[in-house]
């Protein structure tokens, strides 16, 4: 039986991709693990690999064609000695574009078969996803979801959105992958409501006639660019932020990490100050629990390992690549590691696993010479730390005297939902704790 093949969901926050490239052609004989094809998501050119035996029947998309909408079919595998049916109800039309997993758990529910509205004489969709690290399919029956048989499939932001404006998940119809609801069945089931989505467009510049004579290019939006405008925008509008900032001393920091490097030099090894902070953070949420939280649309969530993901600017974006159980790592671990993912950001060959999760986030702007900023937090994390450059500042002794020491300036960003104003002074004050006395970093 032909199976058809659908665009596959390859980030957390893929909705469309581009088909960059076929590596087959009709009539090409594939197996399990061949390259079937090259997909840009928003944050990547990933390969897209075949889980099946079979012959390819039809391409359904052309190389470059933009836009492909996740679940949309893209081609059709036939079984070796199947003839390409004629029947024009075989290729289904474009699924509702959804939103990508934003979990494992939504991972794992994609390699499950769940039932999808369709018609009973269709066959069974095959969805065809890969990373380097695993496949995964989706089999899509005929019958439409019945929520009240078991549990609801919805995205987890959809969830977040639905607490948020008290609607039942029951109520609402899901018209993503599967019959799972995703933020544009919530968006449409409460119109009213006041999201980014719902604030009015930006005019058009022609209608501006300050703008209407002036020489200008228009420069379109990357894929990643538009997930960036999305989620930070969704996250300023919808995240009660409030911002912590404190200056701490770190001469005897630096005089450490001098002394460390100079050790290290000859294996060309080298500690950035970046990396004492990732450390210094790290036994922060574990001296501070409460701290280390999520949000889940009606409830926290509180890790126990320190997960602590660090922004790294690429062309037109960043990633926020994650060091898992930071906290049992030693300095050198942490730098090799932070140096590995931020070379792999760039090169844009992280998988969704390494750049989702966590609680927590790092944004440091020292090195551009920028004093102090306010971050915006990445959900559904707690908090983020902007970190600004080290500067020379006079210090009063006690006698009244007046010396220059090097200081640098943290500001927390942290989501009063979960976090208070007292709880998130304690934790700042753990992670400067840890920066002025570098030595308890290493005990």
């Amino acid at each position: 039986m032909a199976d058809t093949i659908l665009m596959p969901a390859l980030s957390p926050t893929m909705e469309s991709g581009t088909l960059a490239k076929w590596h087959v052609a009709v009539g090409d004989t594939v197996s399990a693990g061949t390259l079937l094809a090259d997909i840009e998501t928003d944050k990547a050119v990933m390969e897209f690999e075949s889980i099946d035996d079979g012959r390819i029947g039809a391409l359904l998309v052309e190389d470059g064609a933009e836009q492909v909408a996740v679940n949309q079919p893209i081609a059709i595998l036939l079984s070796a000695d199947e003839a390409m049916p004629a029947d024009a109800d075989l290729i289904p039309s474009p699924a509702p574009v959804a939103s990508a997993p934003d979990s494992k758990d939504e991972a794992d529910f994609l390699a499950t078969p769940q039932p999808a509205p369709a018609p009973p004489a269709a066959p069974p969709a095959v969805s065809h996803a890969t990373t380097p690290s695993r496949t995964r399919f989706a089999v899509a029956p005929s019958s439409p979801p019945d929520h009240h048989a078991g549990r609801i499939f919805a995205s987890p932001a959809a969830r977040r959105l639905a607490a948020e404006r008290h609607l039942k998940l029951e109520d609402i119809r899901g018209r993503g992958p599967n019959g799972r609801i995703v933020m544009a069945d919530i968006e449409a089931h409460s119109p009213a409501a006041s999201t980014p989505k719902d604030r009015p467009a930006a005019p058009a510049i022609d209608s501006i006639a300050a703008y209407r004579d002036r020489e200008r290019t228009e420069v379109p939006l990357s894929g990643m660019r538009k997930v960036i405008a999305q989620r930070l925008s969704e996250a300023k509008a919808t995240i009660p932020h409030f911002y912590l900032r404190r200056q701490v001393r770190i001469d005897p920091l630096l005089a450490l990490r001098t002394d460390m490097n100079a050790t290290l030099a000859s294996s060309n090894r080298r500690l950035s100050v970046n990396d004492f902070v990732i450390k210094a953070s790290a036994l922060a949420l574990q001296d501070v629990p409460n701290a280390n939280v999520i949000w889940a649309g009606d409830h926290m969530v509180r890790l126990t390992p320190s997960d602590i993901a660090v922004a790294v600017a690429v062309d037109d974006g960043l990633y926020t690549p994650v060091i898992r159980d930071a906290h049992t790592k030693s300095m050198l671990e942490i730098s090799s590691e932070m140096k590995e993912l931020a070379a792999r950001a760039r090169d844009r060959t992280l998988t969704p696993e390494e750049y989702s999760g966590g609680a927590f986030s790092i944004s440091n702007l020292g090195m551009y010479g920028v004093e102090s900023f306010e971050a915006i937090i990445n959900p559904p994390q707690g908090s983020i730390l902007a970190v600004g450059a080290a500067q020379r500042v006079p210090v009063e002794a006690g006698d009244g005297s007046a010396s220059f020491a090097s200081a640098m300036t943290l500001t927390l960003s942290a989501d009063h939902r979960m976090i208070d104003g007292a709880l998130g002074a304690e934790f700042l004050a753990a992670i400067a704790r840890y920066l002025q006395d570098p030595l308890l970093i290493l005990i």
